[in-house]
């Protein structure tokens, strides 16, 4: 038998460092090749690590919640010789979910992870759910210090949210108030790169803020209309076709700017950012080449994006191509907001809540659907003319969207 070492591999996009979210194997556990072994967590995404090479694991290097650095060893595995076949030297590729590897060939390879606790009775506790284990996870819950109150000591969803409810222990005093410290978050992973890139922003972008209150009642009429023929966009969906024809006619909005070289990039095309809130902080996936889809073709890259950031599974490059964020702060029950730009990005254009709210129409005080919408955009690449121009146009398509819709 000879051990065999793993080093955390080239994570991509110039990432260097990933935290060691969970081991998904055990000291002792057989592993086979590509089979996942930790998940980490850069600043990109989610990712699952597979193992390059078959074997029994011998070592775990690194603690859950421990920060690793690219190249630093993850795994040791004891194989025989036997194991070194050719075939399986072949299938591995040594790359990450996310980053490389297709889903076709993780799938035919990849085997159900053992789990890693161990009972406080010696014995293997009941499988948890992948739900069970996503909700631990998230709110910083350790599954091994659990007691299961289900079905022969199973660890049910009701224990999780419980032992997450509990307050953590006071360990010591801020200086400043005198109160104390329930607990401390290390800004590691997704949210210490959400840090730097919100306070890169604050520091380098002089920006401004404009927004218009916008009637939406024709908007909300036109997808009743369309969901009586058949399955309807949202209306993110339809505000961001808007968005996209918008960001052709000014397209400084669309662009960077390169201040080592001195001059602004206008950008061809639009991968058009949408903003989601996820239980790892602020991430916003990017539809490439929206400028290319219909409303319908929005809606489905929408949906699709959002479910992937909520839960992980969105690569490291949909959580850093876009080109202009779309920001939908009404789904947080609020109704405007002074976003901050996601840099290196130049604008972002938010939108609150629609509800029905007093709106003078011919003179008269009427009830409409109102929406207002706000555009946060950096002042080195256009004025106030640009900006309102932009923000006027995306409103007039929203308030008379069959008008908008035959211009497109």
């Amino acid at each position: 038998m000879s051990a065999r070492v793993f080093d955390l591999p080239d994570l991509g996009e110039g990432l260097t460092e990933a935290v060691l979210v969970r081991w998904l194997v055990k000291t002792g556990d057989s592993v086979a090749v590509d089979e996942p072994v930790a998940e980490v967590e850069t600043a990109k995404a989610m990712v699952e690590v597979p193992s390059p090479f078959g074997g029994v694991i011998a070592r775990l290097h690194g603690e859950e919640g421990a920060t690793l650095q690219v190249g630093s060893p993850l795994i040791s595995v004891n194989s025989a010789a036997e194991s070194y076949v050719e075939e399986e030297r072949a299938g591995s590729g040594n790359v990450l979910i996310g980053y490389g590897t297709s889903a076709a060939t993780t799938s035919r390879r990849r085997r159900k992870a053992v789990p890693r606790s161990v009972a406080h009775n010696g014995e293997r506790p009941a499988v948890q759910s992948p739900i069970v284990r996503r909700l631990a996870r998230d709110n910083g819950v350790d599954l091994t210090a659990l007691s299961g109150t289900g079905p022969g000591g199973l660890i049910t969803r009701r224990d999780v949210e419980t032992a997450a409810t509990k307050p953590e222990p006071v360990s010591d005093v801020d200086q400043r108030t005198g109160l104390p410290i329930r607990t401390r978050v290390p800004l590691t992973g997704m949210r210490k790169a959400v840090t730097t890139t919100l306070t890169r922003s604050r520091s380098e972008i002089p920006e401004a803020t404009t927004w218009v209150d916008v009637d939406a009642t024709a908007l909300l009429e036109l997808r009743a209309e369309l969901k009586e023929t058949g399955a309807a966009p949202g209306i993110l969906a339809m505000v961001a076709r808007f968005v996209v024809a918008g960001l052709t006619r000014f397209p400084e909005l669309n662009s960077r700017v390169d201040t080592e070289r001195g001059e602004i990039t206008h950008l061809d095309g639009v991968n058009l950012g949408l903003a989601a809130q996820t239980g790892r902080g602020l991430v916003v996936p990017a539809i490439k080449d929206a400028h290319r889809l219909s409303m319908r073709g929005l809606d489905t890259e929408i949906r699709r994006l959002t479910t992937a950031a909520r839960e992980g599974t969105a690569t490291a490059a949909e959580l850093s191509s876009g080109s202009f964020t779309l920001n939908n702060y009404g789904v947080l029950g609020v109704d405007g907001s002074a976003a901050i730009i996601n840099h290196p990005e130049v604008a972002i254009l938010g939108m609150g809540r629609i509800l029905p709210r007093p709106w003078v129409v011919d003179g008269e005080i009427v009830v409409r659907h109102l929406v207002q919408l706000s555009l946060v955009f950096d002042h080195r690449v256009c004025d106030g003319g640009t900006a309102g121009g932009f923000l006027r146009f995306v409103a007039d398509c929203v308030e008379n969207p069959k008008s908008a819709l035959a211009d497109l």
